[in-house]
């Protein structure tokens, strides 16, 4: 299946729709479909990597934490993700390697300022392709 994503209107939100074969590759289409929302994808080259450890206690808050440290790499750390490959996600934690830039490339191009990610209409389940995730941003 090889995970995608679909960004959904809300009213006062964004909302990501995102599946995969594995929970772990849906994840990652999740955070591919969050950086989509606030940069264009095709403006970041990836020069360097991350790693990404992230503790939740099931599968809802794993997804808004690891949005959320996705949202703090790009605010917080000053570096844009791009690239994600989770490596392991459930047993109380996520772990991951996340590739991009440092922010204020020239190159770089700017859509959306995203303040949060909300638990509001969450859902992560699997089905009978493999695994959906749903999850609305706070912009």
């Amino acid at each position: 299946m090889n995970g995608v994503y679909r960004i959904l209107e809300h009213p006062a939100d964004l909302g990501i729709e995102a599946e995969g074969e594995t929970l772990a590759e849906a994840f990652a289409s999740a955070a591919r479909g969050l950086m989509s929302v606030v940069v264009d994808p095709e403006s970041v080259t990836v020069r360097e990597e991350r790693k990404v450890s992230v503790p939740g206690a099931d599968p809802e808050q794993l997804l808004v934490r690891w949005l959320g440290e996705i949202l703090f790499l790009y605010d917080g750390a000053g570096f844009v993700p791009a690239e994600f490959s989770v490596e392991q996600v459930g047993g109380g934690g996520l772990e991951a390697t996340v590739g991009g830039e440092p922010a204020g490339g020239a190159e770089l191009r700017l859509k959306i300022d995203v303040k949060a990610v909300t638990y509001h209409d969450i859902s992560v389940r699997e089905t009978s392709r493999g695994w959906y995730v749903r999850v609305y941003l706070d912009v």
